[in-house]
């Protein structure tokens, strides 16, 4: 199984589903994108290792560090490992120093978790050719093309609600989905790849 490593790219409050947050990955060595939907409370533990904020009482995810360190516990990788109907799930690879093992755990916790350890993110050839979103210089290039040409009267299209996209046709979505991606909006994208995905 070959790994592919992850970058956090950013992390932005969603604007469709209140107290939700699109934590966006990236292929360290491509282009690919990997927009995945978390909680509050975890991008808030994500956001405060990210910037080295030290909060007055321990969050969870620093619970765990503390107590794997009392034990002799090492977090050696976090693996985002699979795919099932839009839920991804992950393990946080761990050792004691003489056998290592698999923690199975929900993605925004593991990069919580990874995060404090400071190790490296991964993901499956398997997860991202079916979530990731391709960002190419070609599709920046010819938007920045679009964006110098005259405006017309033709108006944007409207893919906010979920009935648009399902009556959107492929080369259609295609073309919002680099709008989104060039706005730098991955809570959509997310959503217009999720409907490209299932017309196969």
């Amino acid at each position: 199984m070959k790994k592919i490593q992850l970058e956090i790219l950013g992390l932005s409050s969603s604007q469709s589903q209140s107290g939700s947050f699109a934590l966006v990955l990236g292929e360290k060595d491509g282009n690919r994108r990997l927009p995945i939907i978390i909680g509050m409370f975890e991008a808030q533990s994500i956001a405060i290792q990210i910037e080295k904020i030290n909060p007055n009482r321990p969050l969870t995810h620093d619970l765990f560090k503390s107590f794997a360190q009392q034990v002799r516990i090492i977090v050696k990788e976090v693996l985002i490992s699979d795919l099932k109907e839009g839920v991804f799930y992950s393990k946080i690879i761990c050792s004691d120093g003489l056998r290592e093992f698999e923690l199975d755990s929900r993605p925004s916790d593991a990069i919580a978790i990874g995060l404090r350890f400071g190790v490296n993110i991964y993901t499956v050839e398997s997860v991202l050719s079916e979530a990731g979103i391709i960002l190419s210089d070609l599709e920046e290039e010819e938007e920045e093309e679009d964006s110098d040409a005259p405006t017309t009267s033709k108006a944007e299209p409207v893919y906010e609600s979920k009935e648009n996209i399902k009556e959107m046709s492929v080369e259609e979505l295609n073309k919002i989905l680099i709008e989104a991606l060039d706005k730098e909006d991955y809570e959509r994208a997310a959503k217009i790849r999720d409907e490209l995905n299932k017309r196969g």
